[in-house]
C-alpha cells in the first residue's frame, strides 16, 4: 500500500514528476556519454585508411559542390544483395576523415563506395563529360564543363591545416608539400615517388599536362573510393593497436 501511495503522489504532482524524470534522464545520459571522454575515438582504425591526397580532397570538394551525393550513396550495407552487387560492406573507418561523410541513402545512380579502380581513368573522363555515351539509359547530367574549369588550389595548404584542426592527421610535411603533391598527381610524367610515400594507392590522373582541371580532381577522388583497405588480407578489418 505504501508503494502504491507513493507512486500516486508522484503521478499527481506534475512538478515532482518533472524533477524525477529529468533526474532519471540525466543519470542515463551521463552513463552513456561520460565513458566516451575516456577514449580517443569511437572508430577503430583499419590498416590502409589514410587522409585524402590534396588532389583527392579537392575532388571531394567538387563532388559535394555539384551535389553528387544527392543521387549516389557511399554506404554498402551488410546485406547479401548489396555485398554481391557492390562489394564488401562499408566500414566506419573508411569515412573517418570525411567532413562530412557521404554515406547517404539515395540511389538514383549506383552506390560509389567501391567505384575506385572499377573503371579506367579514361572511362571516368568520358562518363563525366557525356554519361549517355557509355550508359545510354543514364539520366545523369553532363559535367563536361569541369574539363575546362581550371582547378583553384592556391590555398590547398591552408585547406589541409583547417582539416587538421578537426582531426585529420596531416603532418607538417604533407601540408608543406600539398601544392607539389597535387600537381604531381595530376601531371603526366611527373616524379611521384614522394607523393606515393605520403599517399599510398593514390591514382595518377592523366591530365592535359598544361593545367590541372576540376575534372582531374574529381576523377582522382572517385578512383580512390574503396581502394584503401585490402579486404583480401584477413587482418584488414582488425583495429590497429
Amino acid at each position: 500500500m505504501s508503494k502504491g501511495f507513493s507512486h500516486a503522489i508522484i503521478e499527481k504532482n506534475a512538478f515532482l514528476l518533472l524533477i524525477l524524470a529529468v533526474l532519471t534522464v540525466s543519470i542515463g545520459g551521463l552513463v552513456e556519454i561520460v565513458p566516451l571522454f575516456t577514449i580517443e575515438t569511437t572508430v577503430e582504425h583499419v590498416q590502409g585508411v589514410r587522409p585524402y591526397s590534396p588532389l583527392e580532397q579537392m575532388g571531394r570538394n567538387i563532388y559535394v559542390r555539384e551535389g553528387c551525393y544527392l543521387c549516389h550513396s557511399q554506404q554498402i550495407r551488410s546485406l547479401r544483395d548489396e555485398v554481391e552487387r557492390y562489394g564488401h560492406y562499408s566500414l566506419a573507418a573508411e569515412s573517418m576523415y570525411d567532413h562530412p561523410f557521404q554515406w547517404g541513402s539515395k540511389r538514383t545512380g549506383p552506390d560509389l563506395a567501391r567505384v575506385g579502380g572499377k573503371y579506367s581513368n579514361d572511362w571516368h573522363y568520358a562518363h563525366l563529360i557525356y554519361p549517355q555515351s557509355l550508359v545510354p539509359e543514364s539520366i545523369m547530367p553532363r559535367y563536361g564543363f569541369l574539363a575546362t574549369n581550371e582547378l583553384k588550389y592556391d590555398n590547398i595548404a591552408d585547406h589541409l591545416k583547417a582539416l587538421r584542426i578537426v582531426g585529420v592527421p596531416y603532418s607538417d610535411e604533407e601540408v608543406t608539400q600539398a601544392r607539389a603533391d597535387l600537381e604531381a598527381q595530376a601531371t603526366p610524367g611527373a616524379d611521384t615517388a614522394e607523393l606515393m610515400k605520403r599517399y599510398p594507392k593514390a591514382n595518377l590522373v592523366v591530365g592535359n599536362g598544361r593545367t590541372v582541371t576540376e575534372l582531374d580532381a574529381l576523377v582522382a577522388y572517385l578512383q580512390v573510393l574503396g581502394t584503401m583497405v585490402d579486404f583480401a588480407d584477413p587482418a584488414a578489418e582488425n583495429p590497429q593497436q
